[in-house]
């Protein structure tokens, strides 16, 4: 179960996280540490105009489902030839299983630079094909802000079947300036970090009461995670990483190995790892003990933190004169007891 997001508009809200992948991502991706860090749902780019396949959009998909989060995939879209971008699209979403229960819906992604004049006949005709070609009539449909204000009227085309998914990069998950009844996905950074990535990554997170299961399709559960690989050590403590740091200096400082601490922390590649990003190392000797600076992460909350590192609630507020335990923000600072 997540834990809760809070923030000023509403303290006990529900926040479903997500995040949406491409070529850019690789296949080297430590997903168990993705898992971990409360993702739930992964668009990942299928097509792109009528002749693009993602390399590694197999791997990805697979990698996703096999931790257990719901895997779907998407389509960037160019104008003209609507028929036959649909047709590339389907083909490859049932090439690898992607219209079936438990996938994420689909998702026609609207950015393209060359989109010029009205873009809304074109998304309601792509509407119209997936459905005839895919025989589901489930579609996510991503633009940003300015798009949402500006130039779509999803009142022509946004039917029970058409979810909405708005990109505004303010940090602030799950609310965005722009309200639509069918709006369900605030892509909220394009440069999160997410453990098992060894670069950014785009997040998202369910705006108000959605959930991810409004939209996975049939509304079945994600599929059966593979057995987890064997739990880190008793005694590794969180970690943020601080600018200079090398994964040779945490290892040689902690008592540990490289190849230790890129396996528990699903680091692909050893020699890039990013300053402000959150690894486990061993306990006692390199930042484990109080005074250790900890940024809050989604889905964080008090309890779990102090679970965590053998403390107690009341103890985190006060060493952080935190008057409300209820109330933390994602990307504030704490200091651990």
């Amino acid at each position: 179960m997540l834990g809760r997001f809070a923030t000023p508009e509403n303290r006990k809200e529900h926040v479903d996280y997500g995040i949406d992948i491409s070529s850019w991502q690789g296949s080297s991706i430590g997903w168990p540490a993705v898992k971990g860090n409360n993702i739930s749902f992964a668009s990942v780019k299928v097509t792109e105009a009528t002749g693009y396949v993602n390399p590694h959009v197999t791997a990805q998909v697979d990698g996703a489902r096999s931790v257990g989060i719901h895997a779907g995939g998407y389509h960037y879209a160019h104008p003209g030839d609507v028929a036959g971008q649909v047709r590339h699209f389907v083909a490859n979403l049932n090439a690898r299983g992607l219209l079936g229960s438990g996938s994420l819906w689909p998702m026609l992604d609207m950015e393209h630079h060359t989109f010029i004049g009205d873009p809304n006949g074109f998304i309601a005709e792509f509407i119209r094909e997936f459905r005839a070609q895919s025989g589901r009539r489930e579609l996510l449909v991503y633009a940003n802000q300015h798009w949402f204000t500006r130039r779509l009227r999803p009142d022509e085309w946004a039917d029970d079947g058409v979810i909405l998914w708005c990109a505004q990069y303010n940090s602030n998950p799950g609310h965005v300036d722009y309200s639509h009844p069918r709006l369900a996905i605030h892509q909220h950074s394009q440069e999160g970090i997410v453990p098992g990535f060894t670069g950014f990554v785009d997040r998202n997170a369910t705006i108000g009461d959605w959930r991810v299961g409004s939209f996975v399709l049939d509304g079945a559960p994600a599929p059966a995670p593979q057995p987890s690989p064997a739990p880190a050590p008793s005694g590794w403590v969180p970690y943020v990483i601080q600018p200079g740091d090398t994964l040779s200096g945490i290892a040689a400082r902690t008592g540990t190995t490289v190849a230790e601490l890129a396996s528990r922390n699903g680091i692909a590649d050893p020699d890039r790892i990013y300053a402000g990003k959150t690894i486990l190392i061993p306990g006692g000797a390199g930042g484990g003990s109080g005074g250790e600076r900890y940024q809050i992460r989604p889905g964080d909350t008090l309890s779990a933190l102090a679970v965590r590192w053998g403390t107690t609630v009341a103890a985190i507020a006060a060493r952080n004169g935190i008057t409300n335990p209820d109330y933390i923000r994602t990307g504030d600072w704490l200091t651990r007891p």
